[in-house]
């Protein structure tokens, strides 16, 4: 019954042999996956995928058996070779990783290069984008440049680095964050950038999923405030600043490094927060993880 009703939605459209189809998979929910992509899947020779057991209990779902092909990101360069042989043959070849759209902070990108570059067609199959449902719901008025960031380094100078230029880019940015990681990194964005409103999701689309919005420096407490909270796979939506805002931001930052360059924290702090009018909690916050993560006061 699926399957004919997948036909009928999608049969109206040519699918070309000697293609790969980029088909997106759900990101949680199992009914988000779209009628054109259940009728995709049963139609291909073979499917590509992230991990092939995991896409095996997909395919067991919808009670289809097709040939799978592991292609991950530690031999995407070397298995798309493989792909590329069935496509010579005249087989259509479907690529899906582990939920989501592929090469959207997925394996997929290399292969959909090396395809085009053997004189075949990609097709999108679009779905399920845990960046895209993030954004739908995070309200954000001004958000019109979207700036994907993805997994942040785990340690480092690396993740200082990023995190000092998140806080200082006007755009909209979408972060993702494992469970492990989800606390430190609430820490930091509260004290880079604390006013700024941030929308966490949590487990999209699955059974226990939340979504809240608040500002960056209020996320630490909201984690802590329920230990569910802290399970799970995040992203998060650092909103859009206004260019007041962002210039408030600035000079705010600015002042703080040259005033650490010549006084002690608490005094640099509290001169700052006079100077300025910026929180000094935020302030204070923001020094000492510049001062952990071994920021030069320069900036």
């Amino acid at each position: 019954m699926l399957k004919q009703a997948a036909a009928s939605a999608a049969d109206g459209q040519h699918y070309p042999a000697a293609a790969l189809y980029v088909v997106a998979t759900p990101i949680g929910n199992l009914a988000d996956l779209t009628l054109r992509a259940i009728h995709v899947l049963g139609l291909v020779d073979a499917i590509a995928c992230e991990d092939t057991r995991h896409s095996a209990t997909l395919l067991q779902a919808l009670q289809l058996t097709k040939p799978l092909v592991a292609l991950h990101e530690h031999n995407e360069r070397s298995a798309a070779g493989a792909v590329l042989q069935r496509l010579a043959r005249g087989e259509r070849v479907a690529y899906v990783s582990d939920a989501g759209t592929p090469a959207i902070s997925d394996p997929g990108a290399a292969l959909v290069a090396a395809v085009q570059a053997g004189g075949y067609r990609s097709v999108p199959i679009p779905g399920p984008s845990s960046a895209v449902a993030a954004l739908s719901v995070a309200g954000d008025e001004r958000g019109s440049a979207i700036h994907l960031v993805g997994f942040l380094p785990a340690r480092g100078g690396d993740r200082a680095r990023l995190l000092s230029g998140i806080a200082a880019d006007p755009r909209t940015q979408v972060l993702f964050e494992a469970p492990h990681r989800i606390a430190a990194l609430a820490q930091a964005l509260g004290a880079a950038c604390a006013a700024r409103r941030i929308t966490v999701c949590r487990e999209l689309t699955k059974q226990f999923e939340n979504v809240a919005t608040m500002p960056a420096l209020e996320l630490e407490a909201w984690l802590q405030a329920d230990p569910h909270r802290q399970r799970g796979e995040f992203v998060l939506v650092l909103h859009a600043l206004a260019e007041a805002e962002g210039d408030a931001d600035a000079r705010h930052d600015a002042t703080l490094r040259i005033l650490l360059a010549a006084l002690p924290l608490k005094q640099a702090v509290a001169l700052t927060a006079e100077l300025t009018a910026a929180p000094r909690n935020a302030l204070y916050e923001r020094a000492l993880a510049w001062r952990k993560d071994a920021v030069p006061p320069e900036g």
